[in-house]
């Protein structure tokens, strides 16, 4: 005699309604904030446990759902946070949310958030009996240790799984050595370009040095020959040039006849201050 599925209890009724409305928002919609409300809503009215069969299936579903919705809002950096608020430890992850979640971080090329999550996941006992183990296994060998160059934990996990027979770990060992390969020509090839960055950038250095040092040296010179230039110039009577300037400018009114010995005293100043500046230091001697 053929037993009748049993009928969900009230809770989980709720939770999957929840599910239905979250489902439309999200695809038909696009409404992807009131999605994840639903979601949310749905995984608070179950509990924190994981409760019977059917509110386990309803609540995987309502996190697979909120993680669609927080990649389509762009913040999949809270989707790890978001799911273990629920879940708790990395161990009670249902498989298809903890391979959402590999997937989505191996996208975003920020694979090293997963790896102890899978880690933790993997080496828990009673995960190891459930059929999606090899397949999360292999997402985690493929999205998360080889990307992050950790081959000698990808060839022990490998080794170790019981989950693989001879010719699947052959291949993933194979997998593995062309990973390591490809990985050890991207440094070379990587080290190569710093070294003739590095190299570059000390001739530009070095021609910027001795252009540097030249017109040091030039400025150096002009100073010097300024500065004694300047020594033999007839402070008083600039001095007082430029007093009388204030005079007429500040003081005087240039229109009246007052001012007019005073400026002629200050003509006389300039033009035996302009003879001393630009006179030759050292006048040769006449020849006869």
């Amino acid at each position: 005699m053929r037993s009748e599925p049993l009928a969900w209890s009230p809770v989980s009724a709720t939770a999957a309604s929840l599910l239905e409305e979250a489902a439309d928002l999200l695809v038909l919609h696009r409404d992807f904030a009131a999605a994840l409300e639903k979601c949310e809503a749905g995984c608070d009215s179950l509990g924190p446990g994981t409760g019977p069969e059917s509110s386990a299936e309803v609540k995987c579903s309502l996190c697979v759902v909120g993680i669609q919705a927080l990649a389509e809002m762009n913040r999949w950096r809270e989707v790890l946070s978001w799911v273990l608020q629920y879940y708790h430890v990395p161990e009670h992850l249902p498989p298809k949310v903890l391979e959402l979640c590999i997937l989505l971080y191996s996208k975003v090329r920020e694979p090293q958030v997963m790896l102890e999550v899978c880690s933790s996941w993997l080496r828990h006992q009673p995960n190891k009996s459930l059929p999606e183990y090899g397949a999360l296994l292999e997402l985690h060998l493929l999205h998360v240790l080889l990307p992050l160059g950790l081959f000698e934990g990808a060839e022990e996990l490998v080794r170790g799984c019981d989950a693989f027979d001879s010719e699947q770990q052959l291949a993933f060992l194979g997998t593995i050595c062309e990973s390591r390969c490809q990985w050890t020509q991207r440094e070379e090839m990587h080290s190569a370009a710093e070294e003739k960055q590095e190299a570059a950038t000390e001739t530009i250095l070095g021609a910027l040095s001795q252009k540097l040092l030249t017109m040091l040296t030039l400025l150096r010179r002009a100073l010097r020959s300024m500065s004694s230039h300047f020594y033999l110039l007839p402070y008083k009577k600039m001095l007082l040039a430029t007093f009388l300037l204030y005079l007429v400018v500040v003081r005087l009114d240039p229109a009246s006849p007052t001012s007019l010995p005073f400026i002629y005293k200050l003509v006389q100043l300039f033009r035996q201050a302009w003879a001393a500046v630009f006179s030759p230091v050292h006048r040769r001697p006449v020849q006869n």
